[in-house]
């Protein structure tokens, strides 16, 4: 499916995994909204976004009356929007008994919620289009906990159940709900530095996100797993 005209909103869009989606998007010809709180790291992510056109909208995903503004922000600009990659996320990563429960809640706040408040934000306008598109970028850890990151995985566990239940609610709508599960992804959130494995670059999970929503109509694909040949243990 060309993707030439297609609007998309990427949230998270300051770094890592969003940066590099906001970056491989518009390669394909998308106009792509980038959304994160770093005012100042958006733009520069702008600026190396070719082809489409981009709009910067301040956004924080906890925040209910951000995403409002960022989902009409976005249709004031582009009229539509037709593509939701919800990235936004924190990994704060502490064992149980030691973790802070502001850490806890942060995570839950960002990574679980940030994704129901945006995509619930952005339903009317994927409806109202020819057919629209909801991704979330989730992780390999909501199907393998990993061990001192109970709050992390919980979240991700969460986002594969709730894009489970809205693919269903949508199978009578013209709009597709795929999740994105990466391994091991050098960013902010972990550089690996302490791993001797290989770790994804950012871009490779973005091509696998560009991947998904180019597919035509009648293609949906549910679930797709990125991981490096580089196994941990």
């Amino acid at each position: 499916m060309d993707l030439t005209g297609t609007t998309a909103v990427v949230t998270g869009a300051s770094s890592g995994v969003g940066a590099a989606t906001a970056r491989a998007l518009g390669r394909a010809g998308c106009d792509v909204v980038l959304a994160a709180r770093r005012e100042d790291r958006l733009r520069d992510v702008a600026s190396d976004v070719q082809n489409g056109q981009t709009l910067v909208v301040p956004s924080d995903v906890a925040s209910e009356d951000d995403v409002e503004a960022l989902v009409e922000d976005a249709r004031e600009e582009f009229g539509s929007i037709d593509v939701l990659v919800n990235n936004a996320a924190v990994l704060i990563g502490d064992p149980v008994a030691d973790a802070d429960r502001e850490d806890v809640r942060q995570q839950i706040e960002v990574n679980l919620l940030g994704v129901m408040n945006t995509t619930r934000a952005a339903l009317p306008s994927l409806l109202d289009g020819d057919g629209g598109h909801v991704v979330a970028v989730s992780s390999m850890n909501a199907e393998y906990a990993a061990e001192g990151g109970s709050a992390y995985t919980a979240s991700k566990c969460g986002v594969n159940g709730f894009c489970d239940s809205l693919r269903k609610e949508m199978s009578d709508e013209d709009v597709r709900v795929s999740v994105v599960m990466p391994g091991p992804v050098s960013s902010e959130m972990r550089d690996w530095a302490d791993w001797e494995g290989r770790a994804l670059d950012p871009a490779d999970v973005a091509e696998s996100v560009v991947f998904t929503v180019s597919r035509p109509d009648h293609v949906e694909i549910p679930e797709i797993t990125v991981n490096t040949t580089d196994k941990l243990a």
